[in-house]
């Protein structure tokens, strides 16, 4: 477990990076709501099409500590940005999305270095994850 310095008001800030389906955010988010609850920030980084879902579960006190962050997937042909997210994705675009997601790691990088996070936790869909904050020095 990671302990707070004896200056209490300093907190931990946290990057939460999820695969772009519900079944992997909304577990992210009932993390990210736990650990608010211990005097972490949270930045829970995705596509704008996976994150409109969830925003309006970010209310209140909760939106003081969790911080949506963008990740925005490069244009390929046949997948439009509505289809950013596994959620009313036809099964051959699969594919194309993870495509997508795996060539987003210079916008991913660029979200790394102007966040500067403690703690990076991400899913296993994504293995260049770590190498990427490897090179930033969080820890993941």
């Amino acid at each position: 477990m990671i302990e707070m310095d004896a200056n209490k008001n300093q907190s931990i800030d946290v990057l939460m990076f999820p695969w772009l389906g519900y079944g992997h955010i909304t577990p992210y988010l009932e993390l990210a709501k736990k650990l608010t609850s211990r005097g972490f920030n949270i930045y829970l980084c995705s596509t704008p099409a996976t994150l409109c879902c969830i925003d309006k579960k970010i209310t209140g006190k909760l939106s003081q500590s969790i911080k949506l962050v963008p990740l925005f997937l490069p244009p390929l042909p046949g997948l439009p940005p509505e289809l950013h997210t596994t959620n009313g994705l036809p099964p051959h675009l699969m594919p194309r999305l993870k495509e997508a997601f795996d060539l987003s790691v210079n916008d991913f990088s660029n979200i790394l270095k102007q966040l500067k996070p403690h703690l990076l936790i991400y899913d296993f869909l994504q293995p260049w994850a770590p190498v990427v904050a490897k090179e930033q020095n969080p820890c993941s």
